[in-house]
């Protein structure tokens, strides 16, 4: 029909970007308990920073279009808190007990933001 607007599901926009957090995490951790040598590969993390980073924007662009929204709205709600860890990761020193508080900052809210994008929109 000419006309109508459809809107789709957001709640997988938000587990992609759970995802890419915690394969993130997962990786640093390998690294710094020196599990993994990536030392030819630095890129790699890099690239899931960079992948992360897109992952939580266009979630949190959800709260614009995404169904159900209000389930939509109070999961980006509760994800914008992580753009602040995820902005200032960048300029934080990678040795040192720094770098992995400040990533694990943004735990909670992408936690958050998954529950919230799971649960039914309307309950009376």
């Amino acid at each position: 029909m000419a006309g109508r607007r459809t809107t789709a599901n957001a709640a997988p926009l938000f587990l992609a970007a759970a995802v890419a957090y915690a394969v993130n995490c997962a990786l640093g951790l390998a690294v710094a308990a020196r599990l993994v040598d990536t030392r030819r590969f630095r890129w790699l993390h890099h690239a899931l920073y960079i992948t992360t980073c897109t992952a939580v924007a266009t979630a949190l662009s959800a709260s614009c279009w995404g169904r159900p929204r209000h389930s939509s709205r109070r999961a980006a709600l509760a994800l914008s808190p992580a753009v602040v860890p995820l902005a200032a990761i960048a300029y934080v020193p990678t040795h040192g007990r720094r770098h992995p508080l400040v990533a694990l900052a943004a735990a909670p809210f992408i936690a958050a933001s998954i529950v919230r994008s799971s649960r039914p929109a309307d309950r009376k």
